[in-house]
């Protein structure tokens, strides 16, 4: 945390110290343009340009989470035919909540109210949706503890945020749905699919394509 300090500027470090809550740190992802580049980045330098998509928020979340006395956790969560989302989470009084950034409305903050963790990733379900309105979550890992990665400066380095990438590609991923509940599952309404797509940076949106079988980040 102190590296991460030291390399901020005063007007970086300003924003980083006002970060006193897990909602004022949603709110920082909230105001921040959404991401289409390929690229990672970590928390110095999501400050310095700006801009986050996914796993960039989740890791700065995770980073701004640490600095109040919170481990620094991320969850996955896989789709069919659709990206993978990332979210960094926390705990208040035994409940589970999350920060995240997203290119869709409804996937983004949850308030610390959930009892288990799969209650909280079951509360992503149905706003998690792509372009042809199919409902796309499929399952999901165990918290990741960046704090494993220090030695790699991921909170400083975006060379070290490859690693966290295999990582989370290599856990044990924990199924929501069964097949008979996935064929029996009805598209996105347009009132619904107007209100998830609010915003939306269209160059950030995964595209299926004809026999796509998923993308798994």
């Amino acid at each position: 945390m102190r590296e991460l300090e030291d390399a901020l500027n005063e007007r970086e470090l300003e924003v980083w110290l006002s970060l006193s809550s897990p909602n004022r740190i949603q709110a920082f992802l909230d105001d921040i343009p959404y991401s289409a580049d390929p690229i990672y980045r970590c928390p110095l330098s999501v400050l310095r340009d700006g801009r986050a998509h996914c796993f960039d928020g989740a890791l700065f979340a995770a980073a701004a989470l640490r600095r109040l006395g919170y481990p620094p956790l991320i969850v996955d969560m896989f789709a069919e035919r659709d990206d993978e989302h990332l979210v960094a989470v926390y705990k208040q009084n035994g409940c589970f909540g999350a920060v995240a950034k997203s290119n869709f409305v409804g996937l983004r903050f949850r308030e610390p109210v959930y009892r288990s963790l799969r209650e909280l990733v079951m509360s992503y379900f149905e706003d998690y949706f792509n372009v042809e309105r199919e409902r796309t979550l499929r399952s999901y890992t165990l918290p990741l503890n960046l704090k494993a990665f220090d030695r790699l400066d991921w909170m400083v380095s975006d060379a070290a945020l490859e690693a966290i990438a295999q990582r989370l590609d290599r856990l044990r991923r924990i199924p929501l749905l069964t097949p008979g509940m996935i064929d029996g599952l009805s598209p996105v309404d347009e009132r619904s699919y107007q209100a998830g797509m609010l915003g939306v940076n269209m160059d950030g949106l995964y595209k299926p394509r004809r026999g796509d079988g998923g993308k798994d980040g």
